[in-house]
């Protein structure tokens, strides 16, 4: 028979609770209390700070930022008295981290939260039903550039996706030797041109076919494929890439023809990651200004035809609107400041249809 043990005799009384100090450890509400302080202390001394210069007003991301550099600074040195060195690195380490997503968090906050304070002056009925045409001053609206961006843009798409995932199955699936590096070698070298070179060679070859002076929205959509093209081509290439080679085997041992492989297995498999990728294109040119004022030109009237005439689009517009002031300079800043929130909220919603798409078309997985 097994002996029974008395358990080890200790000097707290009975129901005592145990001491979290006492076992090397800091109380779970120790750092929150640090931080919450941190924010204390660096709001009151930025408010100072506005205060004594009321036009410079309360610096919020600089508040936020210095807030977690004092934290990681007062939570290294209580956590080393108390939980000693390692665990006062450990948590160091992790602010240090912390403090690199603060940092690149907060142009993208500020960046949103200014766009979003400016621009719902103008955000109302007028401004997307409305174009510019005859209008001096206030009023008007974007309506003729709202179209052109998603003509554009549209066009754009159905130019270049098919090319860029046609491109994309070659190099994965069928590409080998020379060629598929000569490929591989010019989509890298297209991928880091200038957008303004893109919107000079639309120009140049409609100028080519049509005479000096042309401007053509059809012009503008080119230009953003010949942007797009390498970026689909790069994303697609790593999503086809992704798709495990025993799923190409195994329709191969049935007897399935390769290009039905790559078109009811490789695509399904990696239509999230397609999607994703092809949204990335068109988020990355649909806010371009230099090619499309290069080759579709300037215009405050309504266009629907790509193929005849000058057409505007909101990264233009939104230029425009800046460097043109009017008399009533004020009117034109709103109407700027809209636009680009107007091209945010675009992206956005492009990013959420995006999402859609592809959690509607991928695989559904069961067990």
């Amino acid at each position: 028979m097994s002996q029974l043990t008395a358990p080890p005799k200790t000097d707290a009384p009975a129901g005592a609770m145990p001491n979290s100090y006492a076992t090397g450890r800091l109380p779970r509400f120790v750092p929150w209390t640090i931080l919450g302080g941190s924010f204390i202390i660096m709001i009151a001394v930025f408010a100072l700070f506005a205060s004594a210069d009321p036009e410079g007003g309360f610096n919020a991301p600089g508040t936020v930022f210095l807030s977690v550099v004092l934290y990681g600074i007062v939570i290294y040195f209580v956590a080393r008295m108390i939980e000693g060195p390692r665990r006062a690195k450990d948590r160091l380490v992790t602010t240090l981290v912390t403090l690199a997503f603060v940092i690149a968090l907060l142009p993208l906050v500020s960046l949103l939260s200014t766009v979003v304070l400016n621009g719902t002056a103008r955000l109302d009925v007028t401004f997307f039903t409305n174009s510019m045409r005859n209008v001096v001053g206030e009023g008007g609206g974007a309506l003729h550039a709202i179209t052109g961006t998603l003509l554009m843009t549209g066009a754009a798409a159905i130019i270049s996706i098919p090319i860029g995932l046609l491109t994309s199955i070659y190099l994965v699936e069928y590409g080998r030797g020379r060629l598929a590096q000569a490929i591989t070698f010019f989509v890298d070298v297209m991928t880091g041109i200038p957008s303004i070179v893109a919107g000079l060679f639309a120009y140049t070859l409609f100028v080519i076919i049509f005479g000096p002076g042309i401007r053509l929205g059809i012009a503008g959509a080119i230009a953003l494929a010949v942007l797009m093209i390498p970026v689909v081509v790069r994303s697609s290439e790593e999503m086809l890439r992704l798709v495990p080679n025993e799923l190409r085997e195994a329709a191969f041992a049935l007897g399935v023809p390769k290009w039905l492989v790559v078109l009811k297995v490789v695509l399904p498999t990696s239509i999230a990651g397609l999607t994703t990728g092809i949204m990335l294109s068109i988020s990355r040119v649909i806010g371009e200004t230099a090619p499309l004022l290069v080759a579709a030109g300037y215009t405050n009237n309504m266009n629907y035809d790509l193929l005849e005439g000058r057409m505007q689009s909101l990264p233009v517009f939104v230029y425009s609107s800046y460097v043109s002031q009017g008399t009533e300079a004020q009117a034109y800043l709103d109407r700027a400041w809209t636009g680009a929130l107007t091209l945010i909220l675009i992206v956005m919603a492009l990013n959420l249809l995006a999402r859609f798409i592809a959690r509607a078309f991928s695989p559904k997985l069961s067990r």
